[in-house]
């Protein structure tokens, strides 16, 4: 019998038929195991690995949900000796000489319930339609019910991709009928407090695991370009980042000894001893006010957003004359698409449902990823506008359209395109792997290493071309990102210094050695880690098992010293507080709104207490959800897998905007403050 095709094909496609690799039409993910595993993420139902889609349309998460939910239909089983004996006693119409059938009103074992379906029987199907279709409508009726709540209060329709929004509808029903949904007064007051007491029962467990990885505060600033201007504070390690507070700087924002003074009061709150880094922007003040906390306490580093830096590289690639014209010929490919909905939809088609535009991420990233979709659409693109139904249409005779075509059968733009596209691409895949709070400390300085190569290798060694690339990329990378915990990480990052074709670098060795005198603020420390320090490079004791070589590669570099590094504990220590710590501050996408107008309007002291407490829990049930969707976990990066083609942290949904601040008004006497 020919099995027939799951319906799950519809909404995926197959990519790698050896590995059974299967790709998701809405978000475009890619998954090994085939599409029996495609139906979890396109259902939103988290399953091991697997990362529920966030741009499935709800009719089809719905579809698939429903045939998760229907049992799969038993095949035959062989009678047993029970049943073949009633068979024949059905056709022979006598007894047994043992007096007849006595049925067993216990279990059989694994063959089920042998008792006659007589004495147990089963509903007939009209009755089970009955009952299917009855449930259909309640399950209906609650979903207008939800849908009505949403339009009439105008909830954005994102709310449904939360992960608390299916938590609540279960919640709603274990409670069973009757259950009183919490008034006006319990949300803005006790439960308010009470998620709030939740979230720094998790700050406790955040400072636990901050005395063994330490951790990273990430200074995040925005500004309208006039007056105010904002930063927000928050603390990240492996296990997650918390949001701490924001705070209005305006007026002081190019003041570095102000700017200092608030840092060291962040410092101060998280702790010391806990804190192996501080990431800002990079602007004058905050380079003074990171250089004078790294002289007053010696054990903390100081570093600037690396994505932010790694941005400006692309910024100053894409002002090259020639990449400035590919980019913007690019621009009019996609303003032209994507202004007429016809056009837009024909080439979904021919392009199996890929988008060409990647709005959400910073603008030259943008620029570049909206490129090389062109570059990788460039046959699909190009049969599209040869093709006899957009020659017979009306659009394929205007003069734009005309033009368009001509541009993408022009030789010039794809030479200059793919060139442009390779030799930003090394610097977009070290941004992919930067952009989010993993820990990826151990593998910018590397990352950058293999990007000038890959742009040399790209030109084939002619200096001519490749050594502008090189140093646009040079006067970012040395002035404003390379510091010594850049260097000591790659040093102590076991897939890279254990390479076989890893080459010693002065400059990381010097790294190294300098951030080993941070780290090592004892006497003792420094004595330990000098003895400790041949054992790790010659590999020897359990660095050199089995177990820690397959290591080197498969575990994530703080987790591998964590497992093996036990023989050297100092330098272990050293190692993991090193390795576990991010290298941006602007993934976070914060709804910049919602400071603004904490900031923004007058109020008194207990109602700018009560909206402090809202945008804190807010801002942190956030960032929880962002960890969960990564499941907590710390991966190793191998750099030739990075698909920056695949979703983007920055990408994803930016916290929702705190507006309405109407509850604030008519509080209790006893909640009420003097202004």
């Amino acid at each position: 019998m020919v099995r027939g095709r799951d319906a799950c094909w519809e909404h995926c496609v197959l990519v790698d038929a050896t590995r059974q690799k299967v790709r998701c039409n809405y978000c475009h993910r890619e998954f090994s195991g085939g599409v029996y595993r495609m139906k979890f993420h396109l259902a939103q139902i988290k399953n091991k690995d697997i990362v529920p889609c966030t741009e499935v349309p709800a009719d089809v998460r719905d579809q698939i949900q429903s045939i998760l939910s229907t049992p799969k239909k038993q095949k035959n089983p062989k009678k047993t000796k029970v049943d073949r004996a009633a068979a024949a006693n059905g056709e022979q119409n006598s007894s047994s000489a043992s007096g007849g059938f006595h049925p067993n009103h216990g279990s059989s074992g694994q063959n089920g319930s042998t008792c006659p379906s007589l004495l147990f029987p089963r509903p007939s199907p009209s009755g089970q339609h009955a009952v299917d279709d009855g449930q259909k409508q309640k399950q209906d009726d609650a979903d207008k019910k939800i849908a009505v709540f949403f339009f009439h209060n105008s909830i954005p329709f994102s709310a449904a991709k939360s992960m608390y929004y299916q938590e609540m509808v279960n919640a709603i029903a274990d409670c069973g009928v009757g259950y009183k949904a919490p008034s006006y007064e319990k949300l803005r007051s006790t439960l308010l407090e009470k998620v709030k007491g939740d979230i720094h029962d998790c700050y406790k467990i955040y400072r636990d695991e901050w005395k063994e990885t330490g951790c990273t505060i990430l200074c995040d600033t925005w500004s309208d370009g006039r007056t105010k201007s904002i930063v927000v504070f928050s603390v990240s390690c492996p296990k997650g980042t918390l949001f701490l507070k924001s705070v209005d700087v305006s007026g002081h924002e190019d003041d570095g000894s102000y700017l200092f003074e608030l840092l060291e009061r962040v410092l101060l709150e998280v702790g010391v001893e806990n804190v192996v880094q501080v990431i800002t922007n990079s602007t004058a003040s905050y380079v003074y006010a990171g250089s004078r906390l790294m002289a007053k306490y010696s054990s903390l580093f100081w570093s600037p957003c690396a994505s932010h830096c790694i941005d400006k590289m692309l910024e100053d690639i894409g002002k090259q004359e020639w990449v400035a014209t590919v980019l913007e010929e690019a621009k009019s490919i996609t303003r032209y698409i994507y202004s007429n909905a016809w056009t837009l939809n024909m080439m979904r088609k021919f392009t199996g449902g890929r988008e060409l535009l990647r709005p959400r991420i910073s603008r030259f990233v943008t620029n570049f990823l909206t490129l090389r979709s062109i570059v990788v659409q460039e046959d699909n693109l190009k049969h599209m506008f040869s093709h006899t139904e957009w020659l017979s249409s009306i659009c394929s005779k205007r003069p734009d359209a005309q033009a368009m075509k001509s541009l993408l059968y022009l030789d010039r733009f794809w030479k200059y395109a793919h060139e442009a596209v390779s030799i930003s691409e090394p610097l977009v895949k070290i941004l992919r792997i930067v952009d989010g709070d993993m820990p990826a400390m151990g593998y910018i300085y590397e990352g950058i290493e293999r990007a000038k190569a890959a742009i040399k290798a790209y030109y084939k060694g002619s200096e001519h071309n490749y050594m502008p690339i090189w140093e646009l990329i040079d006067r970012r990378w040395n002035m404003q990102i390379h510091t010594y915990i850049h260097a000591a990480a790659a040093f102590l990052n076991p897939s890279i210094f254990y390479h076989p074709n890893f080459k010693f670098d002065v400059r990381m060795r010097n790294g190294f050695q300098e951030a080993m005198l941070k780290m090592a603020t004892t006497d003792r420390d420094k004595t330990e880690i000098t003895k400790e320090h041949p054992i790790y490079v010659n590999a020897q004791g359990a660095l050199g098992t089995a177990f820690a070589i397959i290591g080197r590669t498969l575990n994530a570099p703080g987790d591998w010293w964590a497992g093996y590094g036990y023989e050297i504990p100092t330098l272990q220590r050293a190692a993991i507080r090193i390795l576990s710590q991010p290298c941006s501050s602007h993934w976070c996408g914060w709804n910049w709104s919602t400071f603004e107008s904490l900031h923004t309007k007058k109020r008194n002291r207990m109602e700018l207490e009560k909206f402090n407490d809202l945008v804190f829990v807010h801002c942190n049930l956030w960032l929880q959800a962002v960890c969960q969707s990564r499941d907590g976990k710390c991966k190793p990066i191998i750099f030739d897998e990075i698909d920056v083609s695949s979703e983007w942290p920055t990408e994803s949904e930016s916290s929702a905007p705190v507006l309405d601040d109407s509850w604030l008004d008519n509080m209790p006497l006893e909640c009420r403050g003097s202004p």
